[in-house]
C-alpha cells in the first residue's frame, strides 16, 4: 500500500493531526453499523454509568446516553485529538452528563466498581498488555455489569495488519479465553455478516 494511505489508516490507534481529525469523523461514520447492532444486545437500564474505552470521536458516548434515561456517561482515549473530538460531539451534555479525558485502558483512572457498563468499539487492537488491561476493565466494573466488546477485524492475517502499524488482531474465541481467564461470567460471541463480532461478559 502506498505511503500515503498507510500514514492515513495508522491514525486509527493514536489520531494526530490533519489527519487524525480526518479520521475520527470517518470513524464517527464508519462504525455506527456495528456500534448499533452491538448496543443492541444489551439490556439497558436507566441511570446507568457507563465507560466507552477508546472513545474516539465520541459517536458511542452521545449513543449510550440515548440508551440509558439519566446516565452518566465516561470516555477515555489516549488520543488528545481524539479527546478534543468527542468533546466537541458532545458538547451540550459535557459536564453534566458526558465526562471525557485522555489516559489508557492499561490504568483506568476511576474508582473500583464504578460503572454498570463498559464498552469497546474497535480498539482492543491496540490496548497493550491485553490481559492486563481486561483485568483494569474488571475492577472498574460492578459486581453484576457488563462489558462489551466490538470489532470488525476477526482475524490475524487479515490484510489491515499490514496496514495499521501497532495493530493486534484477535479472534472473538481469543477473546472469550481471555475474558474467561480475567474472571468475567456469561461470556458470548455474537457474530453478523459481513464480519461484525460483538462479545459480552459480565462481572460475576
Amino acid at each position: 500500500m502506498k505511503k500515503p494511505m498507510k500514514s492515513f489508516f495508522t491514525q486509527c490507534a493514536r489520531p494526530q493531526g490533519f489527519l487524525g481529525r480526518i479520521m475520527l469523523r470517518f470513524m464517527n461514520f464508519g462504525h455506527a453499523p456495528l456500534t448499533n447492532w452491538g448496543l443492541s444486545l444489551l439490556d439497558f437500564q436507566d441511570k446507568w454509568t457507563m465507560l466507552d474505552i477508546g472513545c474516539g470521536g465520541g459517536a458511542t458516548l452521545k449513543r449510550l446516553l440515548k440508551r440509558s434515561e439519566g446516565a452518566t456517561v465516561h470516555g477515555i482515549d489516549i488520543s488528545a485529538e481524539a479527546v478534543a473530538k468527542a468533546k466537541k460531539v458532545n458538547a451540550r451534555a459535557l459536564g453534566k452528563q458526558v465526562f471525557v479525558i485522555q489516559g489508557s485502558a492499561e490504568k483506568l483512572p476511576y474508582p473500583d466498581a464504578m460503572f454498570d457498563l463498559i464498552t469497546a468499539v474497535e480498539t482492543v487492537y491496540f490496548w497493550p498488555d491485553l490481559p492486563n488491561c481486561l483485568q483494569e476493565v474488571y475492577r472498574v466494573l460492578k459486581p453484576g455489569g457488563s462489558f462489551a466488546i466490538m470489532v470488525e477485524v476477526l482475524d490475524g492475517t487479515s490484510i489491515w495488519t499490514e496496514i495499521v502499524d501497532g495493530m493486534t488482531v484477535y479472534s472473538p474465541d481469543e477473546l472469550l479465553t481471555l475474558l474467561n481467564s480475567a474472571g468475567f461470567t456469561h461470556t458470548v460471541i455474537h457474530r453478523k455478516k459481513p464480519s461484525y463480532a460483538t462479545i459480552t461478559c459480565r462481572k460475576p
